[in-house]
């Protein structure tokens, strides 16, 4: 069986067309005591969350929000850490094919399975959007909840994003880690909102962000429940779609799960815009705001908003930007708001 190469896998697979998001180092290293969001420079953006949380928490203010109505959501793939050149989950996939391949002999030259095997790149970026469904669902489902958490645990301690030879989980945004603790810190609740697989976010989101799993929204699929040889209850995850946790689908998990509006929201892409109108619909105060990924030198430069270059990875196109400033929204810089990226910048 050949090896999966990582690098060449992420590579190739950021040419794909998905149509949607597919399914650390502690990054809890915040700004100093006194100083929120020190990884911010100073201007607009910083000063509308500033402003926001001053304006919610201040009990003799017109634009005061009950604790309990403190809602705050982020997408996580492009918002909280990278998701360039491919969604992390994905490339998770991907290297769990020659396992999957194991246990079931037949796939080995079924495809889109012998294509992966192959190796082959060329080929490999042919492959449809159906293809890659299958391929998630093979490595995704079929197993035990604990077996999958096994699984998952076991790669995001070990796995590192070819550029910076980093774990993913080293990956997050420094600035982004700032925002949450900053909104927890004056008595909001944060939660992550993902077109990513509910169950794989929910593994690594109380370490990784200080998220506990309940608080996040993702991606769903079905459950079977059952009992095993000696009678202990389990459940296996199934193929079967509960939640497309993505655009229309955010909204609609948000009140599924939750139950409440969210005062503020965090995206990055056309896939959030659904969950930015829907809290800038709420009365009071709001704040909505999507991160732009346009510094090539220290993180990636995509949009295809403002000129930038093109992708089907996060895409954020200039109808979501003009969206955003006619709205309201604050469109975050990477390269003019914040000082640093990475934790260990």
């Amino acid at each position: 069986m050949a090896p999966i190469n990582r690098r060449k896998l992420v590579s190739t697979f950021a040419v794909l067309p998905l149509a949607s998001r597919a399914f650390v180092s502690s990054a809890k290293a915040q700004g100093s005591p006194g100083q929120p969001l020190a990884s911010w420079n100073e201007g607009p953006a910083k000063q509308a969350i500033l402003d926001f949380v001053h304006a919610t928490t201040d009990r003799n203010g017109s634009k005061f929000v009950p604790p309990e109505q403190r809602i705050a959501t982020f997408d996580q793939d492009g918002t909280l850490w990278v998701e360039h050149p491919m969604y992390t989950q994905v490339v998770y996939c991907l290297e769990r094919v020659p396992a999957v391949v194991a246990q079931k002999p037949e796939l080995k030259n079924r495809e889109p399975f012998k294509t992966v095997l192959s190796g082959n790149r060329e080929a490999m970026a042919k492959l449809s959007l159906h293809d890659l469904e299958d391929i998630l669902a093979a490595t995704l489902t079929g197993m035990s909840v604990e077996a999958f958490e096994a699984e998952a645990n076991k790669w995001i301690a070990t796995a590192k994003h070819p550029r910076w030879n980093r774990l993913y989980t080293e990956l997050t945004y420094q600035p982004m880690q700032e925002v949450l603790q900053y909104f927890r810190d004056n008595g909001f609740r944060t939660y992550i909102v993902t077109g990513g697989g509910q169950d794989f976010v929910r593994i690594y989101s109380q370490q990784v962000y200080g998220i506990p799993p309940e608080q996040v929204v993702g991606t769903a699929g079905g459950t079977k429940y059952g009992y095993d040889k000696n009678g202990k209850p389990f459940l296996t995850k199934e193929p079967k779609l509960l939640l497309n946790d993505n655009n229309a689908g955010k909204p609609e998990g948000i009140h599924l799960e939750i139950g409440r509006r969210p005062c503020a929201a965090f995206g990055n892409s056309t896939g959030d815009r659904e969950m930015l109108e829907y809290t800038g619909a709420g009365a009071g105060a709001r704040l909505m705001m999507l991160v732009l990924h346009d510094d090539a030198q220290r993180e990636y430069a995509y949009g295809p908003a403002e000129e930038l270059p093109d992708s089907k990875v996060g895409t954020f196109t200039q109808a979501l930007y003009d969206e955003a400033k006619r709205d309201g929204w604050t469109v975050v810089s990477m390269k003019d708001d914040w000082k640093r990226i990475f934790a260990f910048d």
